[in-house]
């Protein structure tokens, strides 16, 4: 089978290092990394948590290296975006609006920090 970016396939772990996870591909009888940024959306504190060597999974190839043929893969662009709309639709205040204190504090404290820098 000949592999193409884009490609969904899977495979099995064949290794796991702390910057990704090697994984041997059935169709082709290769081999491909999946960078650590790769994993899944957010941060990753310990890939050995999340996968085990052995373990089957389908991944979607990104790259193919022109000269040294090498794979590169990714089961990040296979999981589905969510996000809280909750987050995003809040109002962001720079200040802390409960207290109603406003830029009041900084026009206060403008005639000290004037007269501590001349």
């Amino acid at each position: 089978m000949e592999l193409s970016i884009g490609a969904i396939i899977s495979g099995k772990i064949s290794g796991i290092k702390p910057y990704g996870i090697f994984v041997q591909l059935n169709q082709a009888n290769r081999q491909g990394l999946i960078h650590i940024s790769e994993c899944k959306n957010g941060y990753i504190a310990d890939i050995n948590r999340l996968y085990r060597i052995g373990q089957k999974i389908t991944v979607q190839i990104l790259d193919i290296d022109e000269y040294t043929r090498q794979i590169s893969l990714s089961l990040r662009t296979l999981q589905k975006l969510s996000y809280d709309s909750r987050h995003f639709n809040k109002k962001k205040y720079w200040t802390d609006n409960k207290k109603h204190l406003g830029y009041q504090t900084i026009a206060d404290l403008k005639g000290v920090w004037m007269a501590e820098a001349k």
